[in-house]
């Protein structure tokens, strides 16, 4: 049989019976199926007795009830000695008791009448002579000899019976009658006054009854169980309609999309799932969006690590490069000195005089990355002061009047009014020392070195000019990294280590004032800014 099928969230094809909807309708219809089986099997195997059951109980009662009433006849018949009590017999359905018109009145004599009205029960009350009777019901004529008979045992050929129930003074048993060719239910047997009866109900035929209600039942099963299943279907979709919002939800919710909201109402549980998967659903998206913020944070600790140790290789590297160098010159004029290589005064005192010039760089590189390590690692707090920056100015040209001339630098630097600024003074005075110092190492053409303040509202500009080459583009963000160097050789022509800018780099922003450089027609120009007021504003470096 081939089945509809679906495809799921998960990838995987489902059948048609995996359906909620189609479950259930399928469960009810299996129900009222095993409801209509079991019912025909209750009519085929136990209706007949259930039928005999409820016949046997009916004539017990009409049996009770007719004892009354021959009791009560044959009391008053003995409170009213002067009349004989009995039984007539009337054509036209009336039956009296000689002498006793009370008792025809009587509530008990209704009650048999309306029961046998109503269960259509045929009866016969004969006296111990058998002269006289009172009879009721269909064949009034074959009643009293028949009781007759059953009294006398004289009914052997005229009628076959299965007794049915034996009691102390009565007999109930199904016969069948020849004479009108149907089955009955009859009670006889003797009343305590030592009146005889006969009580019988017909029998309609059993198993035709069982077969009409079970074809009845089958029918009407076929017709419930299509319309019900339509029914289910209908209203099944309208009720399971929410719990199809709910699994679209869940797989977008698998697939990380947690816009979409339940929003149906049925006023039940569902409704309850639907408020918690809303509310499952936002804290998925909060968290996720935690969890996407923590990996992001997670990364660029894992980059800034890498970075580092990348810094710290590349450090180590450069450290054990620019000392490589001098130590190697230490030890090999050190090696001559000892070994009296010449005994020449003058070539000992240049062999001392480089090894001290080595030593002294070796002390100058220490001390710069001492200096540095404590700046970046806020270990050397700032010490803010209120001075005269353009006397600071004049005091770096003034002890580096001798570099200045052995370079045959023209300085140019026309403010002389005082400015006073608000910083660390030391640390600038540092800081506009490396810049000169790498102006001077860097001049070239006119051999010009301009230094200019400009006073804005909040702070002081300071710009240090050389003549020369300008720094390529590409190396001008890199200028401020440790041991970065433009021109290798130069540098180490004069003894540089690459170290300065990079401390320029960490005063001002432990400051937080702008820092620079940028290329002019003629050469190049570095710059800082410093605070004029006390308040210290941060501001982003250039």
């Amino acid at each position: 049989m081939n089945m509809q099928r679906a495809e799921n969230g998960n990838g995987f094809s489902r059948g048609w019976f995996h359906s909620l909807r189609h479950q259930i309708t399928l469960v009810c219809l299996l129900g009222l199926l095993s409801a209509i089986v079991l019912s025909i099997l209750a009519n085929s195997f136990f209706l007949g007795d259930y039928y005999l059951s409820r016949k046997t109980g009916v004539l017990l009662d009409a049996r009770d009830l007719l004892s009354e009433i021959t009791l009560s006849a044959e009391k008053e018949s003995g409170e009213t000695a002067d009349k004989e009590t009995t039984f007539e017999f009337f054509p036209d359905d009336q039956t009296r008791i000689s002498g006793g018109s009370e008792v025809m009145n009587s509530p008990e004599y209704e009650e048999v009448l309306r029961m046998s009205y109503r269960n259509n029960l045929s009866w016969v009350v004969l006296d111990p002579g058998g002269s006289r009777y009172s009879v009721w019901g269909d064949n009034e004529s074959i009643l009293p000899e028949k009781l007759f008979a059953y009294v006398y045992g004289l009914d052997q050929d005229n009628t076959e019976g299965d007794v049915l129930q034996k009691e102390e003074n009565c007999v109930i048993q199904q016969v069948h009658d020849r004479h009108v060719g149907l089955d009955y239910v009859e009670c006889w047997g003797q009343f305590e006054n030592g009146n005889y009866f006969l009580i019988r109900t017909a029998l309609a035929s059993i198993e035709e009854s069982a077969s009409i209600s079970n074809r009845f039942t089958l029918v009407v099963g076929i017709l419930v169980m299509i319309i019900s299943g339509i029914v289910l279907m209908v209203l099944l979709h309208r009720k399971l309609k929410p719990i199809d919002e709910l699994t679209r939800l869940s797989r977008k919710m698998a697939d990380l999309d947690f816009e979409e909201r339940y929003t149906s109402h049925v006023g039940n549980e569902i409704d309850v799932l639907g408020d918690s998967f809303n509310k499952m659903s936002s804290q998925l998206e909060k968290t996720i969006s935690e969890l996407k913020s923590a990996n992001l944070e997670l990364q660029k600790d894992i980059e800034n690590k890498i970075r580092i140790d990348e810094q710290r290789k590349e450090f180590l590297d450069n450290v054990s490069h620019e000392l490589k160098t001098p130590i190697a010159l230490i030890q090999g004029y050190a090696e001559g000195l000892q070994e009296n290589i010449s005994d020449d005064p003058e070539s000992r005192a240049f062999y001392v005089e480089v090894i001290q010039d080595e030593a002294d760089k070796m002390n100058k590189l220490v001390k710069s990355l001492l200096t540095l390590n404590q700046l970046e690692s806020g270990k050397d707090a700032v010490a803010m002061e209120h001075f005269d920056l353009t006397e600071l100015i004049c005091g770096v040209l003034q002890k580096m009047d001798i570099m200045i001339r052995q370079e045959e630098a023209v300085v140019v630097f026309e403010t002389r009014k005082p400015v006073y600024v608000w910083a660390d003074e030391f640390k600038i005075e540092e800081v506009l020392t490396n810049y000169v110092s790498n102006a001077l190492h860097h001049l070239d053409g006119e051999r010009l070195l301009v230094i200019t303040m400009k006073e804005e509202e909040e702070r002081v500009r300071v710009s240090v000019f050389n003549s020369g080459k300008p720094v390529p583009e590409e190396d001008l963000p890199s200028l401020w990294e440790k041991f970065y160097k433009v021109d290798k050789a130069r540098t180490r022509e004069y003894g540089g280590s690459g170290i300065g800018l990079s401390i320029v780099k960490a005063i001002m922003e432990s400051h937080g004032q702008q820092y620079g450089v940028q290329n002019k027609d003629s050469g190049v120009e570095f710059y800082f800014t410093v605070d004029r007021s006390m308040e210290v504003n941060l501001h982003t470096h250039s």
